[in-house]
């Protein structure tokens, strides 16, 4: 049988071996737009690995292609070549309902705006991922509600985004993005909309779910205070990453 052993060590070894396999893998990705009659190569035969339980921030000048990689690794987009496997799962030649579907499974998305439905309490936003995916009414509030304690906003689980705060407004973006308990999260300059408290608190957040919860984030950000948080920095330039630390 699968996974009966003789040596509780070799389990061990067999279960860490799993554990360091990439959540993400990207190979050869390129991505280039026509502007003005002349093509401009955003991504250019790009390659990425991320393992689990870990932070990656992503640096880079504006219009460096960070937003571009990101929506590509989160399939919002499609390269012009290349491959990117979540899990070691192939996404790049699903069809687009079975691509949907596991984009909402398996990836979260936090953007520098929250993008909270404005009608919506902040639990009911929490829950629409989980409702959308066919769980129950009950099941998807008591996850919205773990979800928005591990946040620090379980006071404001009734508040509509226009009675929260920017910092509150965006905790309660990341447990939507966790609604799903993805693969990953991908952040787009997360706490580019908030003051500098709110911003460091945000980023104490990210770091402790990365530790406590193991979960993975690609971080796309400017901010210095938010990348030193990150075990992995790597600067996006001329369509490639190279290494700043780690």
């Amino acid at each position: 049988m699968i996974g009966s052993v003789s040596s509780g060590g070799e389990t061990a070894g067999s279960a860490a071996l799993l554990e360091r396999r990439p959540v993400l893998r990207a190979a050869g990705i390129s991505k280039a737009y026509l502007h003005g009659g002349r093509r401009i190569e955003v991504l250019n035969d790009l390659d990425l690995e991320v393992e689990r339980g870990t932070i990656l921030a992503i640096l880079g000048a504006s219009g460096s292609g960070k937003s571009t990689l990101l929506n590509i690794l989160g399939t919002l987009d499609r390269p012009d070549s290349g491959t990117v496997e979540i899990e070691g799962e192939s996404l790049t030649e699903l069809p687009p309902a079975r691509l949907a579907a596991l984009r909402s499974k398996r990836i979260g998305f936090v953007f520098q705006f929250h993008h909270l439905l404005p009608e919506f309490s902040a639990e009911e936003n929490v829950m629409m991922p989980m409702r959308i995916a066919g769980r129950s009414m009950d099941a998807a509030r008591g996850r919205a509600r773990e979800l928005l304690a591990a946040v620090g906003v379980s006071e404001r689980a009734t508040h509509r985004p226009a009675e929260l705060s920017g910092g509150e407004a965006q905790r309660v973006a990341v447990a939507r993005a966790l609604a799903q308990d993805p693969d990953l999260v991908l952040a787009d300059e997360p706490s580019g909309n908030l003051d500098t408290k709110s911003a460091a608190e945000l980023h104490a957040l990210l770091a402790s779910l990365a530790t406590e919860r193991h979960q993975t984030f690609v971080i796309a950000t400017h901010n210095e205070r938010l990348a030193a948080l990150a075990g992995r920095v790597l600067l996006l330039e001329a369509g490639r990453l190279g290494a700043v630390r780690g």
